[in-house]
């Protein structure tokens, strides 16, 4: 354009020929910006959907790994927001604000060589103008921080608080807590929108007006500098165009960038909660050693065991018992006894800090996850079901077993008798936790995927407490066949499900207070005696209630 007006506009010398080279040249040069715009988009979408998508997955297997306690003080809702909306954000970060930013630098360098072709001295004057532009963006960036550093959190607690009602909805309408629920759900929204606004306010005066006003200040000194210049001597038209174009086109990336600083800011926020979440230091107990060892007979001993989960208040102290092979052990007590606490140890969920537990005389952390996950079949009191159906939860992904094996397991609890009924029977879907099913249905799916590994170990957190009485008593038939020649640790509530245990344990406040069996127990006439005495006590009165109520004829 400057050439144009310049040899040919002005002097008005309008040959065909090399305004005709000229004008090719123009639209040349835009069609290939307009190609290498393009890939240059395609490509940078294309990294980065690959960078966000492998950092999820790497989040996600992180978390998998977490140790329990981790999970005891984090939310779940603030974990899926930063799996999910922070990913998010640290995409925008590769597909928009990586990409501005390197187009706008390499054109801005194009327009200062452009700049410094025309006039060095003008050139010189307009470049000391980028300090100005990079103090604007320190500062932008300096009180933009905790602005969105607050948006996040507030978005990370409304997804909690989001996940916590979904998953309760059914006590919060029996209930009637649906009003106190929107209060609060309010005021954490009310605290986001306040944020929200912060962050408009902040990008309205420090973004695009700020720029806009250096803008004009550098047009202005570059207008009176070419002024100047006119009153002694004859300027070139053409050069005070291209001067004029190129600081227009050189506030055009930097507007770019300014506008993008809102998102870069959101991602580098959100890249500190992903990989905050990424460098996590607490991680579920991992195996020590590089021997293999496998449990052939399921002796369990712990041996002076105590644990903490705050590291201040002990829950276990000095827990010390033997389970051999083929023996139940039960583990009785008022709630917040210990008995969970002494499974999570055995599971190998927390770690042990303080006391030893061996299984078959191997230190429980040399064992393999696999092995201990294989021979350690875990049954509770609230079963957890997949999304998926009847077969695939039994199998739980395991090709090994088959699907005569997960048939046998099904009826080998009774299970067999209510899967037959259903639509697709053993490829009936199930929704998300079984909801389609009833408590005692989902609980026999979860004595079917115990019985389908063949443990050496059982572990049964009152495992029948969620099926009828029939039921039960069919249950009961076939633990006791489950049980042989396994070792059985079994935390009972209703004292009448362990009578025939070989061992019982009662707890209270961490400790193991009375040991034997039921009979033994029960003449010693203490902790245990009482525990037993007042249930029976309420069983009778509640048979006693019913044969009042039955009708007379009866």
């Amino acid at each position: 354009m400057k050439i144009f007006i310049d040899d040919y506009l002005a002097p008005r010398r309008f040959d065909p020929l090399p305004l005709t080279a000229l004008a090719v040249s123009f639209v040349l040069l835009y069609v290939v910006s307009v190609v290498l715009r393009y890939y240059s988009t395609i490509l940078f979408q294309k990294v980065a959907l690959k960078i966000v998508q492998q950092m999820r997955i790497d989040v996600f297997g992180k978390v998998q790994h977490l140790a329990l306690r981790f999970f005891d003080r984090t939310p779940g809702g603030s974990l899926v927001s930063r799996i999910t909306n922070d990913t998010e954000a640290i995409k925008d970060l590769f597909v928009n604000v990586l990409s501005t930013f390197l187009q706008s630098i390499v054109f801005m360098v194009g327009i200062f060589i452009g700049m410094f072709v025309l006039d060095v001295k003008i050139a010189a004057f307009c470049f000391l103008i980028t300090p100005l532009i990079i103090a604007q963006m320190a500062v932008y960036r300096h009180f933009s921080a905790k602005v969105y550093r607050t948006t996040r959190q507030k978005l990370s607690q409304l997804n909690a608080k989001l996940n916590e009602c979904l998953q309760g909805m059914n006590i919060i309408q029996a209930m009637r807590q649906e009003k106190r629920l929107r209060r609060e759900f309010g005021t954490i929204n009310q605290e986001h929108y306040l944020a929200e606004r912060g962050a408009i306010r902040l990008n309205s005066l420090l973004l695009r007006q700020a720029v806009y006003s250096v803008y004009l200040l550098a047009l202005i000194i570059v207008l009176a500098i070419f002024g100047v210049r006119s009153i002694g001597g004859v300027i070139e038209i053409g050069t005070l165009y291209a001067f004029v174009n190129y600081l227009d086109r050189f506030f055009e990336p930097i507007n770019s960038m300014m506008v993008q600083l809102t998102r870069f800011q959101q991602a580098i926020v959100s890249a500190e909660r992903v990989f905050g979440l990424l460098d996590e230091d607490d991680m579920a107990p991992q195996k020590i050693g590089h021997d293999h060892p496998e449990i052939r007979e399921g002796l369990i001993e712990f041996h002076d065991v105590s644990f903490s989960y705050d590291g201040k208040t002990d829950v276990l102290k000095h827990i010390s018992f033997v389970a051999r092979p083929g023996e139940t052990v039960a583990l009785v007590g008022h709630t917040g006894s210990g008995k969970s606490s002494i499974v999570n140890l055995l599971m190998r969920f927390y770690p042990v800090e303080r006391g030893r537990i061996t299984i078959d005389g191997v230190p429980l952390e040399r064992f393999d996850d696999k092995e201990l996950r294989k021979k350690i079949g875990l049954v509770l009191q609230d079963p957890f079901l997949f999304v998926g159906d009847i077969k695939s939860n039994i199998r739980l992904n395991n090709e090994e077993i088959s699907d005569e094996e997960v048939r046998r397991a099904a009826e080998f609890v009774q299970a067999d008798a209510f899967i037959q009924k259903l639509p697709k029977q053993y490829d009936e879907p199930i929704g998300e936790r079984g909801a389609t099913l009833s408590s005692g249905e989902r609980q026999l799916l979860s004595f079917a995927r115990t019985m389908a590994l063949q443990p050496k170990i059982l572990v049964l957190d009152e495992a029948t407490a969620s099926v009828d009485t029939e039921t039960e008593e069919a249950i009961q038939q076939a633990l006791k066949k489950m049980r042989k020649g396994r070792t059985t640790i079994a935390i009972a509530h209703r004292l009448s499900t362990i009578r025939d245990a070989d061992q019982i344990l009662v707890l209270h406040k961490g400790e193991i207070v009375e040991r034997g069996t039921h009979e033994e127990l029960i003449a010693k006439k203490g902790l245990y005696h009482k525990m037993y005495t007042l249930q029976q006590g309420e069983s009778d009165a509640l048979r006693e209630g019913e044969e009042e109520s039955a009708p007379a004829g009866r």
